[in-house]
């Protein structure tokens, strides 16, 4: 009888490993996932002069397949025109400044363009105004996060313009022959301080930012790993970044001439070109 108890125990026990066997045997579950090439191995294009050329042709192009969806974004760049010259007529101190924060809000409004010319591109989904608005959402937290620095910067844009019009002028100019003031000779000085310091501020938002939203939005990469390859691109790639640069600058500036109507069009055709100029310069693996 005990022999019989004895057997059945045994044979229900379990049976036992070794702690050698245990570590040999490791589960696969539990080794680390691997999500991608690190920020600094992801490989980057090469780009040519006329590749900014090209991107606005295919901006062009996905403005003239989805109208409608451009022109919505259009007329949002059209009341932000206005915004800005009521800026102007109120406290002309802080325009150069807030016209940094336009081409700083223009991408995060642009992300549902970057929808529209994905969709179209990788037929991933159709394209369509109701997608482009909620396209911000699988990524609000790190969009945030970038939105944060960026703004974080144009604040101090702002501060030092202001710094700049204190030292220069007792008071602050009126908007009243503001132009004839400003190119006065005697305020030489001004004009080339202040536009350094706004250059080395836009420059810095423009390479920061050139791709890291459209590749946030696309490979739901963090903050910091999109801005250290935008910068990385902006770098190995320094002539064409400024040709890209100074074309946006240059399309946007004549648009606002006409009361900001070239919004309309300008606006949304630069940001399907950005899409296309990020897919080009971040290739797909």
């Amino acid at each position: 009888m005990a022999q019989a108890i004895t057997a059945h125990n045994t044979e229900s026990d379990p049976p036992t490993e070794s702690p050698e066997s245990r570590t040999e045997v490791m589960p696969e579950t539990q080794e680390p996932e691997h999500y991608g090439p690190a920020v600094f191995a992801l490989k980057l294009a090469q780009l040519k002069p006329s590749d900014p050329l090209n991107w606005l042709k295919l901006g062009w192009a996905d403005f003239k397949r989805c109208p409608r969806i451009g022109l919505f974004y259009g007329v949002c760049f059209f009341i932000m025109g206005h915004a800005l010259l009521a800026v102007f007529q109120n406290a002309p101190a802080y325009v150069l400044a807030l016209s940094a924060g336009f081409l700083l809000m223009g991408p995060f409004l642009c992300l549902g363009l970057y929808d529209a010319s994905k969709a179209m591109q990788t037929h991933s989904h159709r394209p369509s105004l109701r997608a482009s608005l909620v396209a911000w959402r699988p990524t609000k937290g790190t969009m945030g996060i970038f939105a944060g620095v960026l703004l974080i910067l144009e604040l101090l844009w702002g501060r030092a313009s202001l710094v700049v019009f204190a030292v220069t002028f007792n008071t602050m100019p009126t908007t009243d022959h503001l132009l004839a003031q400003l190119l006065n000779p005697e305020n030489l000085s001004f004009l080339i301080t202040y536009t350094i310091v706004g250059g080395l501020f836009a420059t810095l938002i423009f390479v920061t930012s050139v791709i890291s939203i459209p590749m946030i939005m696309d490979r739901q990469t963090d903050a910091v790993s999109a801005g250290l390859t935008s910068i990385r691109a902006s770098l190995q790639n320094p002539g064409v970044m400024f040709i890209w640069g100074a074309l946006i600058t240059l399309l946007i500036g004549l648009a606002m001439l006409p009361y900001f109507l070239g919004l309309l069009i300008v606006g949304p055709v630069i940001g399907h070109a950005t899409w296309h100029a990020y897919r080009h310069i971040v290739p797909v693996e």
